[in-house]
């Protein structure tokens, strides 16, 4: 059942659709609603063409040719200088994945895995990979099917491609490793069994192409980007619930404020803030006070300041998801196989130090207000709860999030500035990006909690108010209400923040309200 409210719905229903995977460059909005719809893909006559092309060209070059190829007749890494026999060349591909399939630490989600499986396929599709036709068609089967590599977060310098989660990827399609099926984890072998497949033989080039990339680090930067557009957005109007809860004047978000430094980010907010108080009887109420704090007052600057460094995040990974990423590179046209350094991902390391820094001032900014909150001011009493000193109140929730605030400051400190040697100092510098994509992903989930908390206080404190709010911000607090009703003496509210963590989790938003 759906229960729409203005932008948002709550709940989810996947219509099960077909997309085709194609030359065309995929957006962050196509993305979502393949995501959001569980849709299946397909392989289009234009990519089947080019990957079998691309394969013919490196078999008749392999044949014709004594000359060394790196990853193709030679090993790898620091490695380059053996020549490997023709009659190893499949050995050495099944040699390589087995021997950097050595990831460790916790499961990467399996929604993430799914996003790998899909930024890989469409990362072969170009045709400048060499991959078999088979092995494609084979990773499409396990989106599918929902047949997810168990993949480990530790492992990746993000710059020869993510050698090791990649390797766990294309473990499965050899028959080896496991796999995530119906929410279980089992033998990739067993599950191949009962669909009656083979394991696929690997050919010259392929497991290069497989494990060369950086699709855990996009899968991880396009949850990243989707889920921080979404905070984006239920920041500026969870502040704006704080800001009318907390009888905050209008006058800083006037247009005629923005134009003069007119950062699109900051206009948007205001923009956004002005709509959400629309016909707010709260706001329109005379004013005791002549200036709000700053996190009120600037939410505009601040808030709008992370928009517009999602945006360059965004048109970052974006190129990089619509590019081929593994190495070398095969040119059919120009009879070329190049091996250069597309696996690098310092552009990913400095987009996700930037996302991390952006998203984490949200939830610094989010966490003042909840403090100015329960402060004691604006004739809200101390605590947000009546009788305080026998009731603690809203005391301890700020003290949460302050915790993970200072969490965020401690994740949110740059891994792109790192770099290590490793193949026998043939990989001597890498970008560290995987570690920045598992640091963003850690500070989106404390972000989430951290408005979560805000929005705990805020509703709390408009049950002091004796004038309404806006018909919009109404109507989210009365669905936010019929889950947590009001605190009249102290309970546990590790239950109350895990409700309201829910319930930002259930809020989904239209394409265009969230991109806008």
């Amino acid at each position: 059942m759906h229960i729409y409210l203005g932008m948002f719905k709550f709940g989810q229903h996947k219509l099960t659709k077909m997309h085709i995977i194609s030359t065309k460059a995929l957006g962050l909005s196509a993305l979502r609603t393949l995501v959001f719809e569980g849709s299946k893909i397909e392989l289009s006559d234009e990519v089947i063409q080019k990957i079998q092309e691309c394969r013919d060209y490196l078999d008749q070059k392999i044949e014709a040719t004594t000359d060394p190829i790196y990853g193709i007749n030679t090993g790898f890494g620091s490695l380059y200088d053996v020549r490997i026999h023709s009659e190893n060349l499949t050995k050495l591909q099944e040699n390589l994945v087995r021997s950097h399939a050595c990831g460790t630490g916790d499961h990467v989600p399996q929604p993430i895995i799914k996003l790998m499986l899909l930024l890989k396929i469409k990362s072969l599709s170009y045709g400048h990979s060499g991959i078999q036709l088979e092995t494609v068609n084979r990773l499409v089967s396990f989106y599918n099917n929902d047949i997810l590599p168990v993949i480990y977060t530790q492992g990746s310098l993000g710059a020869s491609g993510d050698l090791a989660p990649l390797a766990h990827l294309a473990l499965p399609l050899i028959g080896e490793g496991m796999v995530w099926y119906k929410g279980v984890q089992t033998p990739a072998s067993e599950v191949l069994q009962a669909f009656d497949w083979t394991p696929i033989t690997l050919q010259s080039k392929e497991g290069l192409a497989l494990l060369n990339g950086t699709q855990f680090m996009t899968a991880y930067g396009i949850h990243s980007l989707l889920k921080s557009f979404k905070l984006s957005y239920l920041a500026d109007l969870i502040g704006t619930l704080s800001l009318d809860a907390y009888d905050g004047r209008i006058e800083p978000f006037d247009p005629l404020v923005h134009l003069v430094r007119p950062h699109n980010g900051q206009i948007k907010t205001a923009e956004r803030i002005l709509s959400f108080l629309e016909k707010s009887e709260l706001m329109q109420q005379p004013k005791k006070h002549v200036q709000d704090p700053y996190s009120f007052r600037c939410m505009p600057q601040v808030h709008g300041a992370t928009k517009d460094t999602l945006a360059f995040v965004k048109n970052t990974f974006i190129t990089e998801i619509n590019a081929v990423t593994d190495n070398p590179n095969i040119f059919i046209r120009e009879d070329k196989i190049i091996s250069g350094g597309n696996f690098h991902g310092q552009p990913l390391a400095f987009g996700f130090d930037f996302l991390k820094i952006a998203m984490a001032e949200l939830g610094n900014i989010s966490e003042r207000r909840t403090y100015q909150l329960v402060s004691g001011l604006r004739e809200l009493p101390s605590f947000l709860v009546e009788k305080s000193g026998l009731n603690s109140g809203f005391m301890i929730p700020q003290y949460t999030a302050a915790s993970i605030v200072s969490a965020n400051k401690q994740l949110a400190t740059p891994a792109s500035v790192d770099s290590i040697v490793s193949s026998n100092g043939q990989e001597d510098h890498v970008s560290m990006g995987a570690n920045a994509a598992i640091q963003a992903y850690q500070i989106l989930e404390n972000v989430e909690r951290v408005l979560a908390i805000e929005l705990l206080n805020a509703s709390q404190a408009m049950f002091f108010r004796n004038q309404k709010t806006s018909p919009f911000l109404t109507a989210i607090l009365s669905s936010f209400r019929s889950e947590i009703p009001k605190v009249t003496e102290d309970r546990v509210l590790h239950n109350d923040i895990d409700k309201a963590i829910k319930f930002i989790q259930t809020l989904e938003l239209e394409n265009d309200v969230l991109f806008d």
